[in-house]
């Protein structure tokens, strides 16, 4: 059988390095390269891609710059032992039972040590989609709370929330300190309880606060989900922006048919 000559448009028009840390990338993150386990030999990258030693070293240094891999010279490169994360975003939506911790914490304790750090609380024009999502006015603000959450002190997600004022105004929502079990279980003390939580997730090219955020290298897509939440009569109450490296994380939902 005669395979067709690809298109000119048909070639990967990237760097030989990049595409060889694409495609251990991708082995990293579906599993094929476990956590712990060794990569493949110099030797034998070389051959499976055609490359140079300066070329696959430039691949490997890639994926170390990542945060993907780890190793030095003259020793095996090997997959960090986390990076197969999968967060499970249902896991927290509901609020934490009394006295409890805000259930990213509790859920994100799976993988090492979690902590969040509140970054900035103020009053603003939120983005278009997070405005409609909320039904504001064009010149209506809403109060933002943003933070960082970490595992090991590593960013795992940049967290950028918006509410309404007429439901923040005189709450806690407003003072920049974290609020203990979360904004989840303060709205439901404060009489609005989650009743739906509908997510958009998208891939995109992080912003220069993510990048920074986040301590990226790369210019490699970021998972953003924009996750709106309604209480009774279908009231809106919370839009969250979620950013997380989508090199290093996947989300796993649970849907059970109707």
């Amino acid at each position: 059988m005669t395979v067709p000559k690809p298109e000119a448009d048909d070639v990967d028009r990237r760097a030989l390095h990049e595409r060889i840390a694409a495609d251990l990338r991708d082995e990293i993150m579906s599993g094929d390269l476990v956590p712990g386990g060794k990569l493949p030999s110099t030797a034998q990258l070389k051959e499976r891609f055609t490359a140079s030693n300066a070329t696959v070293q430039k691949a490997l240094q890639l994926l170390k710059d990542e945060r993907l891999v780890v190793g030095r010279a003259g020793a095996a490169v090997t997959v960090r032992e986390h990076r197969r994360r999968t967060m499970r975003p249902a896991s927290y939506m509901a609020p934490a039972a009394s006295g409890e911790p805000y259930r990213w914490l509790t859920e994100a304790a799976r993988h090492g040590t979690p902590r969040s750090r509140l970054l900035d609380v103020a009053q603003t024009r939120p983005p278009a989609d997070v405005a409609d999502a909320l039904g504001l006015g064009e010149d209506d603000k809403a109060l933002l709370r943003c933070q960082v959450l970490t595992i090991d002190d590593e960013p795992v997600e940049l967290v950028t929330s918006y509410y309404p004022l007429e439901i923040a105004r005189g709450t806690a929502i407003m003072e920049r300190r974290r609020i203990k079990g979360g904004t989840p279980t303060l709205l439901a003390e404060l009489g609005h309880p989650p009743r739906l939580s509908v997510d958009r997730v998208s891939a995109r090219v992080p912003t220069q606060e993510q990048y920074t955020a986040l301590r990226l290298s790369s210019n490699l897509p970021v998972l953003r989900t924009l996750r709106v939440v309604y209480s009774d009569d279908e009231r809106p109450i919370e839009a969250t922006v979620m950013a997380k490296a989508g090199h290093l994380y996947e989300l796993q939902y649970e849907i059970t048919p109707e």
